[in-house]
């Protein structure tokens, strides 16, 4: 085959038992930067490194250097479903997303500050999990909710027959926010009350937002949060956290990578 003996022999690099704190200096530095990340990430952030090494053993090294425990915090509702508004079937439920734009995801989340809380509205593209629109502010009304929406409709352009999936909340059924669907052509869906796994791209996220920002920040007002929150929300989750459901990829290398093979079609 004219190929030559040494390449039978040939090994890729692999860490070096001997260079194991050379390791775990590496897992931290990548856990602090995505403290959010379990042992698969952060080999897959190894491998995207050009080291070769086993989960397990990342595992192991993880569990011996304390890197795997996760605090618990207490939810605050945010949702009031006892409203006069109309409520909507759920459109997405077995659904398989193909494409951006087919299917976008709303909630809301808080955020604790000193001397009370604050709010952030998101918008999601379920099929890249990319946030495409968000807003905050001190109030829970209507109108976070619809600058979360104006961002994201400003920033796709979508086509008419997005659907626009949400919980019951009356900031999502309030005649304002159904209006401005309407008018931009989405198809309005909505999941059961008391039911977040009909939305759980959005608690995915939001969870993540707060492990990985908000519980390892002590925010004292509302500009310390509108500092930090776009922040992560472009820089770290957007372009830079590996997503699992996207083959470890970011929001925006995968829709980088999908559009690029739709014009390969």
């Amino acid at each position: 085959m004219n190929i030559a003996r040494s390449t039978f022999y040939y090994r890729g690099k692999t860490a070096s038992p001997g260079k194991e704190g050379d390791v775990i200096d590496k897992i931290e530095a990548i856990c602090l930067e995505f403290p959010g990340y379990g042992y698969r990430r952060v080999t897959k952030q190894l491998r995207n490194e050009e080291l070769v090494i086993n989960h397990k053993r990342v595992l192991r090294l993880m569990r011996e250097s304390d890197l795997l425990c996760r605090a618990k915090r207490k939810r605050t509702n945010t949702t009031n479903s006892k409203h006069p508004f109309p409520r909507y079937p759920n459109l997405i439920k077995d659904l398989v997303v193909s494409g951006m734009n087919q299917v976008w995801l709303a909630d809301i989340t808080y955020i604790r500050i000193r001397n009370g809380f604050v709010y952030l509205a998101a918008v999601l593209d379920a099929y890249s999990r990319r946030v495409i629109g968000y807003a905050i502010s001190t109030s829970l009304e209507t109108p976070l909710t619809l600058k979360a929406l104006s961002m994201a409709i400003a920033a796709r352009h979508p086509a008419p027959g997005v659907i626009h999936h949400s919980d019951q909340g009356i900031q999502y059924a309030s005649g304002d926010y159904v209006e401005e669907l309407r008018r931009s052509g989405f198809r309005i869906s909505m999941a059961r009350t008391g039911n977040p796994y009909e939305n759980a791209t959005m608690e995915s996220f939001f969870k993540t937002l707060k492990y990985e920002e908000v519980y390892l920040c002590d925010y004292e007002t509302l500009a310390d949060v509108l500092e930090r929150i776009p922040y992560f929300i472009e820089e770290v989750y957007n372009r830079k956290r590996l997503h699992s459901a996207l083959a470890y990829l970011s929001p925006i290398n995968f829709e980088t990578l999908a559009l690029i093979s739709r014009n390969r079609e």
